[in-house]
């Protein structure tokens, strides 16, 4: 379908071609004179675009990302700890306001399968953020040394936090420190950050 030049709209014009170099000065700013304008208009620089970064903003980010990982390194072994004696039973025991482990039922894999999957975030967060790899042994060490204090104090009751008859907890240990093993053994063999 072919349009008719004469019917079609007439508001759009064209800019007016000019030559850049027979662009008078004094007439950058009219309206008749745009195409030149763009060309020749100076940009306005403030103080913000030409002022470099604050250095210390890599430092500050450094700190927090070890301060964040080592925290979440806190939280997620205390919950994995805690869920170490899920029971298939407790699904309906806890509504009830049992504590969890006093369900009956098989144990549940849960907290094996949290060790894995948050060590693994929690490593990979704690070397993106910083670009450093030392910043991977703060949260490992921590998370570890929960895990191991757990496993060898006794309550005043006389029990332990993870027992040796708790394979869960055993397994959830093993798996939570081979996932930070395998992350930095990872890290030597890329020989570059992620």
């Amino acid at each position: 379908m072919k349009t008719d030049p004469a019917k079609t709209d007439s508001t759009k014009t064209e800019p007016a071609r000019t030559d850049p170099t027979k662009i008078d000065p004094m007439t950058i700013g009219d309206a008749g004179n745009t195409a030149g304008a763009q060309a020749f208009e100076p940009t306005p620089e403030t103080d913000e675009q030409t002022r470099p970064p604050w250095a210390g903003w890599d430092q500050v980010v450094r700190v927090a990302g070890v301060v964040v990982a080592v925290v979440a390194a806190l939280v997620t072994g205390f919950l994995e700890i805690l869920l170490s004696t899920l029971r298939a039973g407790d699904v309906v025991s806890i509504w009830r306001g049992d504590a969890i482990g006093s369900g009956g039922g098989p144990l549940l894999w849960l907290s094996v399968v949290l060790a894995v999957v948050l060590n693994y975030a929690i490593a990979w967060f704690s070397v993106t953020t910083t670009r450093r790899r030392w910043s991977l042994a703060p949260p490992w060490a921590l998370w570890t040394l929960i895990m191991l204090f757990a496993a060898g104090v006794r309550t005043s009751e006389g029990d332990y936090l993870l027992g040796g008859e708790n394979w869960v907890a055993l397994v959830t240990i093993l798996a939570g420190s081979l996932t930070y093993a395998v992350y930095s053994y990872r890290l030597i063999l890329k020989r570059r950050l992620p």
